[in-house]
């Protein structure tokens, strides 16, 4: 089974670019970098060279040794077992952030010998390089890969269904029989959540427990990267964060509240702890923005954010909410607060937009769910679990700001009326599409 990912259309654009440097894939461990940049070889190369610097550090005295391209593509070639050719043979340099030298390296390979096709993979790169790892700016071209959309999920559960919603070109009501069908698929992706494996393994028919043990799995391996990666100061305080997630979204304000962590815990004790886990890619954290206007950066309160995870399904997994909540109705979508509609809703937000979005509050009086700078206006946006949809502090956002549109997802059908686009929950990674059309035809 294999997972066709959208960003694959980027990395063949970067192959054909007469202006392309060594390439730099981010993403957290689990997301499918490593099995994405294998594919795209075999695909559209002859060869494809694969180093892991990680599993083999020994590859590190290659670069130590050596600043020249040619001499380390004479070694790296005679470990490879066959000639390494330029821009027919990929070169992979797996979790690069292992090994500094080989990161410095490719501002060589970028003016010296540009016709080699390097891509390389780093897990924890934002974390090396928080610590002051010395980097070849502007030597490097940068793609970042997330966990597996809901769209792409419904490519591989039900092709039909994907090629229904990925044709639509204007808003209209979707037919009951369609949106129900939809609607249990996207049940499932909020069972197994975005990483490969345990898409795989759903789908597969391997089974629901298989799939819980494939998640579980995956959170271990993040527990074990803080005890390996981590100083010894942060590990527990990292642990207590991690741990703390789903209390910290099942609260009706989801403001981040540190004492939530431990008794009399404060800000400056846990602020490398939580830079940790974001330089990671493991949490997003989003802030507080109470003024609405451009840029949206500008105006951010720093004290004041919010913090989600990177994938709907390692959360439900971490919350310990069983599958079997599939069987009773929509419950799943409003099981604490909301908070799994609004995680895979600031994912697809996120992936579409490569920018994180901020929240909305007007002292205690409103609280916006997501603010989303797009063709330089701000749209308010609501997540609604079910089909009950009544949003006062939508309505006060509205009052105070007139904005051009506001986005409701919900499960309730697609539809446009009165400044108010609403979109199912399930298809929220249509959203640039559908405001581009609205844009448009206003």
């Amino acid at each position: 089974m294999e997972i066709k990912r959208n960003i694959i259309q980027k990395l063949i654009k970067w192959k054909d670019s007469e202006f392309r440097n060594p390439l730099i894939i981010q993403g957290a461990r689990q997301v499918g970098k490593t099995y994405l940049l294998k594919s795209f070889g075999k695909k559209h190369y002859e060869s494809t060279a694969y180093f892991n610097f990680e599993k083999t550090p020994e590859l590190a005295q290659f670069f130590e040794h050596s600043k020249e391209p040619k001499k380390i593509l004479e070694n790296l070639s005679v470990l490879h077992g066959s000639n390494i050719k330029p821009q027919n043979t990929l070169i992979i340099f797996d979790e690069i952030q292992e090994c500094n030298q080989a990161l410095n390296s490719l501002k060589y390979f970028c003016e010296e010998t540009p016709e080699y096709h390097i891509a390389c993979a780093g897990s924890l790169l934002g974390v090396a390089l928080s610590r002051g790892m010395s980097f070849p700016v502007g030597k490097v071209d940068f793609e970042n890969i997330y966990p597996v959309s809901f769209s792409e999920f419904l490519n591989i559960a039900d092709k039909n269904l994907f090629s229904y919603l990925n044709n639509m070109n204007k808003i209209e009501t979707i037919p009951d029989i369609f949106f129900n069908k939809i609607l249990e698929k996207f049940k499932l992706y909020s069972i197994s959540g975005g990483m490969p494996k345990s898409i795989i393994t759903l789908l597969s028919d391997k089974g629901v427990d298989l799939c819980e043990t494939v998640l579980l799995n995956i959170i271990n391996s993040y527990k074990l990267d803080f005890s390996k990666y981590v100083t010894n100061k942060d590990i527990q305080k990292i642990n207590y964060i991690w741990e703390s997630m789903p209390s910290q979204l099942s609260r009706e304000n989801k403001k981040f509240v540190y004492k939530t962590l431990k008794i009399g815990a404060r800000a400056r004790d846990y602020e490398d702890a939580l830079l940790w886990l974001v330089n990671a890619g493991l949490i997003y954290k989003i802030y507080r923005n109470e003024k609405a206007n451009l840029p949206l950066s500008a105006y951010d309160d720093l004290s004041a954010f919010k913090i989600y995870l990177l994938d709907v399904g390692v959360l439900r997994r971490l919350s310990n909410l069983k599958p079997s909540v599939l069987v009773d109705g929509n419950r799943i979508f409003s099981e604490f607060k909301g908070a799994l509609s609004e995680n895979y809703i600031l994912q697809s937000l996120i992936l579409q937009f490569n920018e994180i979005p901020r929240y909305w509050t007007s002292g205690n009086k409103a609280e916006v769910d997501f603010l989303l700078q797009f063709d330089n206006e701000i749209i308010p946006i609501e997540v609604k679990s079910n089909v009950n949809v009544k949003s006062k502090s939508l309505f006060y956002y509205r009052q105070k700001y007139s904005p051009p549109v506001c986005i409701r997802y919900s499960l309730n059908n697609l539809k446009y009326s009165g400044g108010i686009l609403n979109i199912p929950l399930f298809m929220c990674d249509f959203t640039e599409r559908i405001l581009n059309y609205l844009m448009i035809s206003r």
